[in-house]
């Protein structure tokens, strides 16, 4: 055996043999490496579930609070619940079940005919348009006033 260290003797050699027989994986490298850092420590890994935790819950709910405007209000829940399912198994679950879902709705909507399609844009646009009629009600605009004013 061949000494790698005089101060350490020959256990350098001997650590390094058995783990190359260990059957353990490797340590994980960039981001997930970096977290596993993190949580090796009782305190590290409270206030990841911590951070984790408050953003992703903060965009879940802007999120959610998007959802009948035009604009990304489901892109930005399915990207909260992303960060959620980091540290949360639940999240990852409802994740997962969101996907899904959202790809099942897809496959039924490709297959319907132009019809179908026709009226779930209609549908889709005149609730927007309420929605938004309704926003901007609620902040002292009438946008039908507006409109007659000027026909």
């Amino acid at each position: 055996m061949q000494v790698q260290n005089s101060d350490t003797g020959d256990a350098d050699v001997i650590k390094g043999e058995a783990a190359g027989h260990s059957s353990m994986p490797e340590r994980r490298t960039g981001l997930h490496g970096w977290l596993d850092g993190i949580r090796s420590t009782r305190t590290g890994a409270l206030t990841l579930k911590i951070v984790f935790g408050v953003v992703g819950t903060v965009m879940v709910v802007a999120g959610l609070i998007m959802v009948p405007f035009p604009g990304p209000g489901w892109a930005v829940v399915f990207a909260g619940l992303a960060v959620l399912a980091v540290e949360f198994h639940w999240a990852r679950r409802v994740l997962e079940f969101g996907k899904r879902t959202l790809h099942a709705w897809m496959e039924w909507y490709k297959r319907q005919g132009w019809l179908v399609r026709i009226v779930v844009l209609v549908v889709t646009v005149a609730a927007a348009g309420v929605i938004i009629y309704c926003g901007l009600l609620a902040l002292g605009f009438d946008a039908i006033e507006f409109v007659r004013g000027y026909i």
